[in-house]
């Protein structure tokens, strides 16, 4: 046989033989059980299952990690909050399925342990079937054949935030992030104006109404830092801090760049109702606003601030309004569409129930009402006093203030 013939035979029998699937992808023969793992095409990812260090019992998770990071830093979990008994009985299996879902259960397929849970028209007797890609940006896909993104993990994401995610979320809706249940949330509320809450087990902080200050976009890779550069990430940690952090070769360990709350006083409605967190002083302290008193002078004395304050005088319909600049907007607002600052002084004024009002300037809305007109009409909760008179977040609180004449307004 001469050497062409032999090459072409050769050709012929590799091209007949199954393809093996991309180390980065999840293939529909072959699922992922624990000992194996997905690298994404780069490297800088690694899916697999893990247990969590001195965990008891060992659970295993199916999660997705720094693959040149030593100390395993896990980024996404998939079953948060169904472990899966790390045992030989029935070892657990993630694989796709034909009605384009990613499923995770146990080996006999009894009992799912964590599923996509999407809704396709793909039919169940298609002979391709889709397709889940790990990306070197941490993000698991699920690919339609077509070629479509069905479900991303950047979409579900649970205690950390990586370049290139997006919080969404439609107004009146949240969105929870937490990995272990009950210990850290983090709440999206989208309404007439956005306010991010991260809530650590009985405390809550809030990073501002009316304004997104909660913007997640960490550098690191597919930014405009070189390659090579120090990964970073944003995490809420158990206590419930919200850090910037960067990986640190020489301690071989996670520095952090950055930490928010900076001071108890910043946590959301720390000072109670109708007080609010003067970030003025040096040491910024919980204060009652103009009008009002501590509602314990013991509780208020110890450094017990829930309670708030109290009115010291009866509040009567036709009391006048006090202008406090430079303040954090209170929480349960009313928002009143498409109101002038006249119009929405004016509104206020007439209703008796109305306690204060302000006038929210945003440079786009979703509902095409870039000058908003906020209300309150029940307990002022979660207010700031700012440094300076036009910073980021804060307005002009008008108050309306017992033995305060109209004109004041």
């Amino acid at each position: 046989m001469d050497w062409s013939a032999l090459t072409y035979i050769t050709i012929l029998i590799l091209l007949l033989l199954p393809m093996s699937a991309p180390d980065d992808r999840l293939a529909a023969d072959k699922p992922l059980s624990p000992g194996t793992t997905i690298v994404s095409d780069g490297g800088a990812f690694t899916l697999g299952f893990f247990s969590p260090a001195n965990a008891t019992p060992a659970n295993l998770y199916l999660g997705i990690w720094y693959s040149a990071i030593p100390e395993l830093t896990v980024v996404w979990v998939a079953n948060r909050e169904t472990p899966v008994a790390n045992d030989t009985t029935s070892a657990p299996m993630l694989y796709l399925t034909n009605t384009s879902n990613l499923v995770l259960a146990d080996g006999n397929g009894g009992h799912v342990f964590w599923t996509t849970n999407i809704t396709t028209t793909t039919s169940s007797s298609s002979s391709i079937l889709p397709t889940a890609v790990l990306l070197n940006t941490g993000s698991l896909i699920l690919r339609s054949p077509n070629g479509t993104t069905l479900w991303q993990s950047f979409e579900h994401p649970t205690d950390t935030f990586l370049p290139g995610m997006k919080i969404r979320a439609n107004y009146k809706t949240t969105t929870g992030i937490s990995w272990y249940p009950g210990s850290v949330l983090m709440i999206l509320l989208q309404g007439a104006s956005p306010t991010a809450v991260i809530q650590a087990r009985s405390s809550s902080f809030s990073c501002g109404t009316g304004r997104n200050q909660c913007t997640v976009a960490p550098h690191g890779r597919d930014t405009s830092l070189a390659d090579g550069a120090a990964e970073t990430r944003y995490v809420l940690t158990y206590s419930g801090k919200f850090q910037l952090q960067s990986w640190n070769n020489s301690l071989s360990a996670w520095a952090v760049l950055g930490e928010w709350p900076n001071w108890e006083c910043d946590r959301y409605g720390y000072c109670g109702p109708y007080g609010y967190c003067d970030n003025t002083e040096v040491l910024p302290t919980c204060k009652c606003l103009e009008g009002f008193q501590p509602a314990s002078i013991e509780e208020w004395s110890s450094g017990r601030f829930s309670d708030g304050c109290r009115r010291k005088e009866v509040l009567h319909c036709g009391d006048g309004f006090l202008a406090l600049p430079a303040m954090k907007v209170p929480d349960r607002f009313v928002h009143v569409l498409n109101r002038s600052m006249e119009e929405c002084a004016a509104e206020c004024a007439r209703n008796c129930s109305c306690v204060a009002y302000a006038q929210v300037n945003l440079s786009s809305s979703a509902r095409g009402d870039s000058t908003r007109c906020f209300m309150w009409s029940g307990e002022l909760i979660d207010m700031e006093k700012k440094i300076g008179g036009n910073v980021a977040g804060s307005e002009t609180l008008h108050l309306r203030v017992a033995g305060l004449a109209a004109s004041g307004t």
